[in-house]
């Protein structure tokens, strides 16, 4: 069991806080060729320092990033969900999730995400929005339960497809 300390925690995860010294759990996450296959993976050693580089400085700059997320049960990583930024200054970000293999099918992109929904809200964000890869119906699935509505097809740099983009609105003043 990993003793990391608990940025939040939900019924069966915890949350906790992109180092430096993860590269081992990052490479869990974003080497794997299963988990990345619909973000533009497999992704070299390189590109996941890069990454992981890019999720403490978020966390540094605007206290948000995709946080890594274990089991409560064990200690293990399940992967991570959080926030990453999009318009900081109308405090709209983008909601995120990715987890290992064998936490797949069991709820956890939905429960991580409904905690990291409302630890927004409570933090004053707007707006959250969210995409998926076209085929990745899962998480479709998981963002309409999670209350998203679908808004248009953008653009993603890393598999040079369009995705469905959707948007949470998470204060009435927050407009399109």
């Amino acid at each position: 069991m990993i003793d990391r300390g608990s940025f939040m925690a939900t019924a069966r995860l915890r949350f906790g806080v992109w180092r430096d010294e993860d590269m081992a759990l990052a490479q869990a996450i974003w080497g794997d060729a299963e988990v990345t296959k619909l973000t533009g993976g497999p992704f070299t050693v390189e590109d996941v320092a890069e990454r992981l580089a890019v999720e403490i400085s978020n966390w540094r700059l605007h206290g948000i990033q995709y946080w890594p997320v274990f089991h409560l049960s064990d200690g293990r990583l399940a992967g991570c969900c959080g926030l990453r930024p999009r318009d900081m200054n109308a405090r709209i970000a983008e909601l995120g999730f990715q987890f290992c293999a064998d936490a797949w099918g069991q709820g956890f992109a939905t429960e991580a995400s409904t905690a990291v929904i409302e630890w927004a809200r409570t933090e004053g964000f707007s707006a959250l929005i969210a995409g998926h890869h076209p085929d990745n119906l899962a998480s479709k699935r998981a963002l309409v339960r999670l209350g998203f509505s679908y808004t248009h097809d953008e653009l993603y740099p890393p598999t040079g497809l369009l995705e469905p983009c959707y948007l949470l609105r998470l204060d009435a003043a927050c407009r399109e």
